[in-house]
């Protein structure tokens, strides 16, 4: 085997992917674009426990892979940890870490991957995560991961906000203090109580635009428009299990944050190729 150099592997997946954007297969051909959403296939909960356990098998698998994958996520909430030790950062520390679930699902794309992989019985290690750029959908792909950023950033400015128009908007003094007038004090409880429900609209709307629409993009050919519609269809077909779904990712999502988001290195991939395997059971 030929060990290629990071250049040269590098074009050969900038320009995969230039073939991708174009609407051509990886070996040029003309590819079929998807231009309007799928039909869905109803489900139980039972099938959520299926993905799940898949997921666990694809993580358990490859699990060294698919950790190194996540890692950044603790990372990030060490350097969120540390910026908020100036306390200016302290009332958005929550929102930030709670504000990355928005942005998973496009995070989790390398996941997808490798569970697609996986299923087609390929060996697959975390470069095969990058293989995610060779998506005759990829421009679709980042234009959804930039609509959950600009999401995310939206978030972000409402959680400042709503701290303004409570507790601050003047800085704390310390952590200690901060956490007293949250819990202690009838600003901090509507902040609270604001923030959750604000947040919750925010999570909506990220979950119902990204369902399955990276994992359909990321299998076909389809357009933006195509694969929100088909993720908008899953949801409006299975609405019991889908918010089922989401409970229980955001359940995980908040025990993998403790602490410091350590916990993510395992929730994430796990929920990644679990999110694979439901769109599986989702779109015929």
């Amino acid at each position: 085997m030929t060990i290629r150099n990071p250049v040269e592997w590098g074009w050969d997946q900038m320009r995969l992917a230039g073939l991708a954007a174009r609407g051509r297969h990886i070996d040029g051909t003309e590819a079929r674009r998807l231009t309007r959403p799928l039909p869905v296939r109803r489900i139980a909960a039972g099938d959520l426990g299926d993905a799940l356990a898949k997921g666990l098998q694809d993580f358990a698998a490859c699990r060294t892979d698919a950790m190194f994958v996540c890692v950044i996520y603790p990372l990030m909430g060490l350097v969120l940890a540390r910026l908020a030790s100036g306390y200016e950062l302290v009332p958005l520390l929550f929102p930030l870490a709670s504000g990355f679930a928005l942005v998973g699902p496009f995070a989790a794309i390398g996941l997808y991957e490798m569970s697609r992989r996986r299923e087609q019985g390929a060996e697959i290690s975390w470069p095969d995560a990058f293989g995610a750029l060779r998506a005759r959908s990829i421009g679709a792909i980042l234009a959804l991961g930039f609509v959950l950023t600009a999401i995310f950033l939206l978030w972000i400015i409402a959680a400042w906000q709503i701290y303004a128009f409570t507790l601050g908007p003047q800085s704390p003094d310390s952590i200690s203090r901060f956490a007293s007038d949250v819990l202690t004090t009838g600003a901090g409880w509507a902040m609270i109580a604001a923030g959750v429900g604000v947040g919750f609209l925010f999570a909506c709307l990220a979950f119902a635009l990204s369902v399955v629409s990276f994992p359909l993009m990321l299998d076909r050919d389809a357009t933006l428009g195509a694969a929100i519609g088909t993720s908008f269809r899953a949801i409006a077909a299975n609405p019991g299990p889908m918010a089922l779904w989401g409970l229980v990712v955001a359940g995980g999502l908040v025990l993998g944050s403790i602490p410091v988001l350590l916990g993510l290195i395992v929730v994430l991939p796990v929920f990644g190729h679990a999110t694979w395997h439901l769109y599986r059971r989702l779109v015929p």
